[in-house]
């Protein structure tokens, strides 16, 4: 009795020994078929693909990425731009991402597999998305992006004529930033859903000179008005003084322009120019005297060409110089510390 009873256990056990091998021969062969499904509640880029084989998941994700092959609309007010993402070299390799989402699920060894596979309990996993563009293909897109959207600012200056200054205002100028673009631009080519258009990023520029500056920046301005033989003298930007002039005859014209003051001299000599007008006197210098008409003052500005005093008052209202400003001593010797050097004359 006793020994059918072990025979009987032994046979239960071998019974038992083969059906345990069968079931374990079943999971080895039920895992390698399943080696390349990805597990349950792992994502790819925000993309659910648990459940997949690697083929279904590679083509779900192909279909889904479809949307990064769309151009980014860079906008800055009237200017439109499209960066094309293959310009950009962009790349996203969807072979690793499913790769790792696979390696990822068979982590934990066949019996940990099983057991999401039979209850379907999610991994939780989330693969990143792998891509990459040209890093400097982007500053190169930021670049050109700036070298059209770019306006430098413009500080307040003046209009002169021959009789008033007009003040310009001052414009503001825009910079693109570009190292911000090109970091938006990386963001906005791995943008899968909405608009796929980006504001580009500026910040403004400030001019140096404004409206209210410019009685600062222009202490003393000249108007020399040749047709009324007037000269102005302003300061601070507004009209301090009116003198009566002479100015050059025909043929040797005071020359019309805006200049500045870049000769001043008390008593000056008189460097006579290489001119035919000069007949014998051409080219040389006449110091201070009566033969020397360059009186008591000297405010050059312009190639030979200056404002000095004249004991010739009867020319003063007249063209009769050969180039230069005339005025009376009293009134040259007036101007004269008014008008330091660089101060802008505007002959009109």
């Amino acid at each position: 009795m006793r020994r059918g009873l072990l025979v009987t256990a032994g046979i239960l056990l071998a019974i038992g020994g083969v059906a345990m091998s069968a079931g374990g021969a079943y999971a080895y062969f039920w895992d390698r078929a399943h080696a390349d499904v990805i597990a349950p509640g792992v994502r790819i880029a925000g993309i659910d693909v648990g459940g997949m084989r690697a083929a279904q998941a590679r083509d779900v994700l192909r279909t889904k990425f479809t949307a990064l092959e769309r151009p980014v609309r860079l906008v800055s007010g009237a200017h439109v731009f499209l960066v094309d993402p293959r310009g950009a070299g962009l790349h996203v390799d969807l072979a690793r991402m499913v790769d790792l989402a696979v390696r990822t699920s068979r982590d934990g060894g066949m019996v940990r597999r099983i057991w999401h596979a039979v209850w379907g309990t999610p991994v939780h996993a989330t693969i990143p998305l792998e891509a990459a563009f040209s890093a400097p293909a982007l500053t190169t897109y930021a670049d050109n992006v700036a070298r059209v959207v770019d306006e430098p600012a413009k500080s307040a200056d003046v209009k002169p004529t021959a009789t008033a200054i007009q003040p310009v205002p001052a414009r503001l100028g825009v910079a693109v930033e570009r190292d911000v673009l090109a970091r938006r631009l990386a963001a906005a080519l791995l943008r899968f859903d909405g608009p796929r258009t980006l504001t580009i990023p500026t910040r403004t520029l400030h001019p140096r000179w404004t409206v209210a500056d410019l009685p600062q920046r222009y202490p003393s301005f000249v108007l020399v008005d040749r047709e009324h033989y007037t000269l102005r003298l302003f300061r601070h930007l507004k009209l301090a003084k009116t003198f009566p002039i002479a100015v050059g005859r025909a043929g040797l014209e005071t020359p019309a322009g805006l200049y500045h003051i870049d000769d001043r001299q008390v008593n000056p000599s008189w460097h006579v120019p290489k001119s035919a007008w000069a007949g014998d006197l051409a080219g040389r210098i006449i110091p201070p005297g009566p033969s020397d008409p360059i009186k008591a003052r000297w405010l050059g500005f312009y190639n030979g060409a200056g404002i000095h005093g004249t004991t010739e008052t009867w020319s003063l209202g007249h063209s009769a110089s050969h180039g230069c400003i005339r005025m009376a001593i009293p009134d040259v010797e007036a101007l004269y510390p008014l008008v330091p050097m660089h101060t802008p004359i505007y002959v009109g």
